[in-house]
């Protein structure tokens, strides 16, 4: 009974979303419950979906949504694709398993995709909460990356020290080690999802840094010798560090290297450069690494050519496999598996085999759409004042690493809302019209007479 606090923030979330507006729960409630709370805590009901703190919170804001006539909705071409991808999943999974089984994984797709999307299209641009969004995503990831410095040096995570009497027996994920440290995982489960994560936020607090939309020094701590903006910046770089996942790494470096376009004031220039720099290091670099990873698993000489070679064989073993059942999938877990192969480390592949050729082509579909219009709206803007203010190329860069990073790793819990939140986020940023930190234009005053007088005399 003790898993019933799992409601919480469900019950807050509709609470204040109806006496103080969809707007403020979204932002005071759902988005910090869903950063700084475990995914992998569920309360159990019997016969219903099992929410988890951030699905309750989605649910209550989401009652306060539609109770109050949906404020800011408007629908996009995007909607489709969205809609497809998880409705694609849930059909993958009512066929492989029944609706008993399905109705946990139905119950993600609708707050974890769908809601967040909707939310995010409809809360954040339409009512000017661009900058207040960002810092608090920032912030709840700042405060992540802090408590994390514990899991770093003590290899155990104080959210499972804390909620795991709450939930016997649900966490499952353990922390993991590199080059002698604990990789931090934080509320997010593992090390991989925790790296992505980061690496958005340090990318969007790059962008509130550059635009000056932080004060020059917290309120908390006027003595501290550097500004808040570079406090936090600083912090957000530790956080990437500490998680110590090399994908996540190499597709924060894509993500930089399309952000450096957007900060040029020569793009043309910019982007000739970038493209002679990934084809002089990538042609090298896919030959030494076919090479690298075609030795397979019993001829790798370290623990990272053993791992990349694993990723290379995932390919070949499970790429018929994937073809038997190519629309709709096996469902989550019902694919036959390759002796010695128990982790698909590759989230293109999972899906796949999980969900089928369908909703693999609508995600592929989102990410690479919103990655090409927000880099040309960024490319049709005139350059960016202050230089990196630019939303576009910011926005652009997070799909650049979310997309490089699960070819080599995994998307799940945390990560897959703030994906939805991100597009949509995005749409409606590109249908704004408004550029930069999203400062509302003043309404222009009433005109008044060239001169005063107290009366005119006729």
């Amino acid at each position: 009974m003790l898993a019933i606090i799992a409601l919480i923030p469900g019950l807050l979330a509709a609470w204040i979303g109806l006496t103080r507006g969809p707007h403020a729960a979204f932002l005071m409630v759902y988005l910090p419950t869903m950063l700084l709370l475990p995914e992998y805590y569920r309360w159990n009901a019997p016969g219903l979906p099992d929410p988890t703190f951030g699905q309750a919170a989605a649910v209550g804001t989401a009652i306060a949504f539609f109770a109050r006539g949906t404020p800011g909705f408007r629908f996009h071409a995007m909607d489709l694709l969205v809609y497809a991808f998880a409705l694609a999943a849930s059909i993958s999974e009512y066929r492989a398993s029944g609706y008993s089984d399905a109705q946990n994984l139905m119950f993600n797709m609708l707050t974890w995709v769908v809601l967040p999307y909707i939310f995010a299209k409809s809360l954040i641009e339409p009512a000017g909460n661009r900058v207040r969004f960002a810092k608090t995503l920032v912030a709840c990831l700042f405060i992540i990356s802090a408590i994390s410095v514990y899991e770093f040096r003590f290899g155990t995570t104080p959210w499972r020290m804390i909620l795991d009497p709450f939930f016997p027996g649900q966490a499952r994920w353990v922390t993991t080690f590199r080059w002698g440290f604990a990789r931090v995982a934080g509320p997010y489960g593992h090390a991989i999802l925790a790296g992505i994560l980061m690496v958005i936020g340090y990318r969007i607090q790059r962008w509130l840094e550059w635009s000056g939309a932080w004060e020059p020094k917290p309120r908390f701590a006027t003595w501290l010798p550097i500004s808040q903006g570079r406090l936090i910046t600083l912090g957000l770089l530790a956080g990437v560090i500490m998680t110590m996942v090399r994908g996540p790494w190499m597709g924060a470096i894509l993500a930089a290297m399309l952000v450096m376009i957007g900060r040029s004031r020569q793009r043309v220039a910019a982007i000739g450069a970038v493209v002679a720099i990934l084809l002089f290091v990538g042609v090298p670099g896919v030959v030494w690494f076919l090479d690298y990873v075609s030795v397979g698993r019993e001829g790798a000489e370290t623990v990272a050519q053993e791992s990349a070679a694993y990723r290379w064989e995932l390919l070949t073993e499970y790429s018929e496999i994937a073809a038997e059942q190519l629309w709709f999938g096996w469902g989550l877990t019902a694919w036959p598996k390759v002796p010695g192969m128990p982790s698909i480390d590759n989230y293109y592949l999972l899906l796949l085999l999980m969900h089928g050729l369908i909703a693999l082509a609508c995600l592929l579909a989102i990410i690479l759409i919103m990655l090409v219009r927000l880099t040309a709206h960024g490319m049709r803007q005139p350059l960016a004042e202050p230089r990196g203010s630019s939303l576009a190329f910011t926005l652009a860069s997070l799909y650049l690493a979310i997309g490089f990073s699960i070819a080599t790793v995994y998307l799940g819990l945390q990560t897959v809302p703030l994906l939805f939140l991100i597009t949509g986020w995005g749409i409606a940023y590109m249908d704004s019209g408004v550029e930069g930190i999203g400062t509302e234009t003043a309404a222009p005053p009433e005109s008044t007479p060239a001169h005063r007088f107290r009366r005119v005399m006729t």
